[in-house]
This record gives structure tokens, C-alpha cells and sequence, in this order.
């Protein structure tokens, strides 16, 4: 950018996008300081290479703003217990599926309590019924792990 350019002539693109076509080097980076930009080469491969009248700092700042888009992924948790009803594991499935659509992954965890501790076969049928319901767009990233008074699964979405 600006004196790193070490061509005699470019082609010149102005801060509108106008191409202002063949010049010297010096005559484009005058026109550039006239305006208060800078003189970029945008294509030094190109025969001559194509210059730009741009703000450099803007540019730069936008690059990183767009490149530092990227969404990470959060684990979103969902709570059930072994004695759940239908209508409340519908609504906490219709939550997953919202988690998974807004791209983030979802953790069903089931607390045991007391004597429900004993029968964990009631809260792997559960875990069953969740995965029945669940379309196959999502894929199961941990199976339903049985761990102390803890039943724990991951399901994440499925790459497209």
C-alpha cells in the first residue's frame, strides 16, 4: 500500500469503484493523499496491477468484523426427571429442537433422587422416547451415559 507499491503504472479504482483507468503510480497515490485515502493494490498479479483508492484502517477493521462472525456453538442444558409427563417432555423436546436449529447443541440431563436411584432402566426409557421424537437431522454426540445419580446425553446438529 502506498510507497510499498513498487510499479511504474497502475490501474487505478477509485473510493466510489469507478475505474479510473492506466496511470502512473505517483499520479495514483497524489489522487489518493488528495482525497485523504490510501492507495492499496488490490490484484499484483494482474498486468498492470490494479490499485484502490480505499480507507485502509476502515478495511481492515471491517475484515476482521466479518472474519470474527463466526458463531461458536454453546451447549444449551435441558433438565428432566425419571417421572416426567408426555406434555412436559414434549415442550422440553420442542426446546431442544430450538437450541439445535439456532445451531447449538443441547445436554439432556436426568437427576435421580432417593429410591429413584434403583430403577435407572425408567430413566433410559426416557432417554429412549427423546430419541424416537427427535427427527434425523440431529446427530447423538454423547449416548445417554449413566454416571452417580446422573443420566447425561449430547445431541448436537448434524452438519449440512
Amino acid at each position: 500500500m502506498n510507497e510499498g507499491i513498487r510499479v511504474r503504472e497502475v490501474r487505478l479504482i477509485d473510493d466510489e469503484g469507478t475505474q479510473l483507468g492506466i496511470m502512473p503510480t505517483a499520479q495514483a497515490l497524489q489522487m489518493a493523499r488528495d482525497k485523504g485515502f490510501d492507495l492499496v493494490e488490490v490484484a499484483a498479479t494482474a498486468q498492470p496491477p490494479v490499485c484502490r483508492i480505499m480507507d485502509y484502517g476502515k478495511y481492515k477493521y471491517q475484515m476482521g468484523k466479518k472474519h470474527s462472525n463466526k458463531k461458536s456453538t454453546d451447549v444449551k442444558e435441558v433438565k428432566i426427571r425419571p417421572q416426567i409427563s408426555d406434555h412436559d417432555l414434549e415442550l422440553k423436546i420442542r426446546n431442544m429442537r430450538r437450541f439445535l436449529d439456532e445451531g447449538d447443541k443441547a445436554k439432556v440431563s436426568m437427576f435421580f433422587r432417593g429410591r429413584e436411584n434403583v430403577r435407572p432402566e425408567l430413566g433410559m426409557r426416557v432417554f429412549e422416547k427423546i430419541k424416537e421424537t427427535l427427527p434425523g437431522k440431529f446427530t447423538i454426540e454423547q449416548q445417554p451415559r449413566h454416571e452417580g445419580n446422573n443420566i447425561t446425553m449430547v445431541v448436537a446438529p448434524s452438519n449440512k
